[in-house]
């Protein structure tokens, strides 16, 4: 792996007792987002760029300066590391301040520089005002932003994020991933955020790596993933649900029970190849039931769920059970219910072929 001087990679491989074979990078202003099921990993490789937990073989550079070189005997201490961690459960002292929690992080200045430099970060995470509250007296999202303020005040070559989000109420949610955006466009150093939401992942990553079993998968902009994966395993992990069975027919269609799809590519799959079709919701539409076009279906409405400004949709399109998203207008204007009769269109510039796993 080639090693940007100012970048993070990373490397880490071991048969147990946590398995690990990973191998990702992330660039300076660039936001990596770690996802896959429990057990996957992830925290456990942000332990490791930290320095809290030891892999038998790895290797990890930031910033040109090597932190981990298990052939060489290199380990840096978590202290000697120039790391941000923001762990999921704040990990602040009860007993101090919003702002003696920051001061803390911040012993290479000198007073009154060091407070100063402190009420500055807690004022650029929007906490101006609270600077004297305890952790007791600060609510989940208050809390959430002096744990940030405290990982930016080691000024760190690297900042990590593990489930940020996870202890804090919708509401806030949406409030702290906003102001997290804008603080990564400000920020000129590696972020990898763990996270378990797939569309916090989406929203905010640069890149995203998916892991499971300890393994990197495939790592690829969030939509490059999402629409364009590796294999059924990840699509699934992507949370893709319209994955079927098939057969290439030629190198421009293939055949999904009594349906004949044309697709853009299969992906080097060649004729009577037996296949995985991800159809995902961005290739689906709604057309009329006279439309003469490529992969136009008939089929029902077999459910109907509210989400909002969306409408959730399951259609039966006899051997083919697809899912997708319209607008709430759209479905009113349609007058969808469960038993509508529907024609749907898959462009065959969406449809993704796999090799069967």
């Amino acid at each position: 792996m080639r090693h940007d001087p100012t970048a993070l990679s990373v490397a880490l491989n071991q048969a147990g007792p946590i398995p690990l074979d990973v191998t990702l990078a992330c660039r300076p202003g660039e936001l990596l987002a770690l996802i896959g099921p429990s057990g996957s990993g992830k925290s456990t490789v942000l332990r490791c760029i930290a320095g809290l937990y030891h892999p038998q073989a790895g290797r990890i550079v930031a910033d040109s300066e090597t932190w981990l070189d298990t052939d060489a005997g290199i380990d840096l201490s978590p202290q000697a590391r120039s790391v941000g961690l923001v762990f999921q459960d704040y990990a602040l002292f009860p007993h101090l301040s919003a702002l003696d929690n920051v001061r803390l992080a911040m012993l290479r200045f000198t007073e009154p520089a060091r407070s100063r430099l402190a009420a500055g970060l807690l004022a650029r995470v929007h906490l101006k005002g609270l600077e004297a509250r305890r952790p007791d007296q600060l609510s989940g999202g208050e809390r959430q932003r002096v744990a940030l303020a405290r990982a930016l005040a080691r000024d760190p070559k690297v900042l990590l994020l593990d489930e940020p989000f996870s202890a804090v109420d919708r509401m806030t949610r949406e409030a702290l991933k906003e102001e997290l955006a804008a603080l990564h466009r400000s920020l000129d150093v590696p972020i990898v955020l763990v996270t378990h939401d797939l569309e916090e992942a989406q929203a905010l990553a640069d890149r995203i790596c998916v892991l499971h079993g300890g393994k990197t998968l495939q790592i690829g902009a969030p939509d490059e993933v999402r629409l364009r994966p590796a294999d059924a395993r990840v699509a699934r992990l992507m949370g893709q649900a319209n994955l079927v069975p098939a057969t290439v027919q030629d190198a421009g269609h293939i055949r999904c029970g009594p349906h004949t799809l044309a697709v853009a590519s299969t992906n080097g799959a060649r004729a009577g190849d037996r296949v995985s079709a991800l159809l995902p919701p961005d290739c689906i539409s709604l057309v009329a039931s006279d439309a003469e076009a490529v992969n136009v279906m008939m089929g029902t409405v077999a459910d109907v769920q509210p989400l909002g400004d969306l409408i959730g949709l399951i259609l039966d399109l006899e051997t083919l059970r697809l899912r997708l998203k319209i607008g709430a207008r759209e479905a009113a204007a349609r007058n969808m219910q469960v038993g509508a009769v529907v024609s749907a269109q898959l462009d065959p510039a969406g449809i993704h072929v796999m090799r069967e796993d």
